[in-house]
């Protein structure tokens, strides 16, 4: 049986399962969107594969990505996740994801969800990309541009445009799988 044609950075089975499942599939759950705000802001200057690694620690440390309980957490709850090897023990990082919970929740009162506020900057529809390698690829958008400029303006870190356009890329707000790649047309189709 003749192997699936990937994009090139899903080179190992934890980046095929999650290349294969998960990137670029549009999400609209908010749950899951503060998840990659988490992720997406953690990986800063660091691999994805390092966080998928420790994706699970993840869930842990933060609630299951709950953001009313992480907006919740206090300088003690910090101080403990500084400890938590599961994670990347970066304070910066830490403290963002708290900061950017209690943002979500100022977002969703004036937006009514996470959803409705993100997808905005694509005005509700995917941008399908027709990328024929990830040699010519950007990591930012005007979209992203305008995403991280409105989310830093509202009090948010670790929102700068390519960790906007990474968190598009993920939950489906843009469609950059490379034209030869088989989830490529699959996601133009569900979009």
């Amino acid at each position: 049986m003749p192997s699936k044609t990937r994009c090139d950075w899903a080179n190992g089975p934890l980046l095929e399962h999650y290349h294969d499942t998960e990137w670029g599939v549009p999400l609209h759950d908010d749950r899951l969107l503060f998840e990659h705000l988490i992720l997406d802001g953690a990986q800063a200057g660091l691999s994805w594969l390092t966080i998928l690694k420790k994706r699970e620690g993840y869930a842990n440390a933060f609630a299951d990505f709950d953001v009313e309980k992480v907006a919740r957490f206090r300088p003690a709850r910090v101080e403990k996740l500084m400890l938590d090897a599961s994670i990347v023990r970066n304070r910066l990082k830490i403290e963002s994801a708290v900061n950017n919970a209690k943002r979500v929740l100022e977002v969703r009162k004036e937006f009514g969800s996470l959803d409705a506020y993100m997808w905005q900057f694509i005005e509700g529809r995917t941008i399908q990309n027709r990328w024929k390698s990830m040699k010519g690829m950007p990591a930012t958008s005007k979209e992203s541009e305008a995403m991280s400029k409105d989310m830093k303006r509202r009090g948010f870190k670790f929102c700068g445009s390519t960790i906007c356009y990474a968190i598009m890329q993920a939950t489906g707000m843009v469609n950059d799988h490379v034209v030869g790649c088989f989830r490529h047309s699959q996601l133009r189709l569900k979009s």
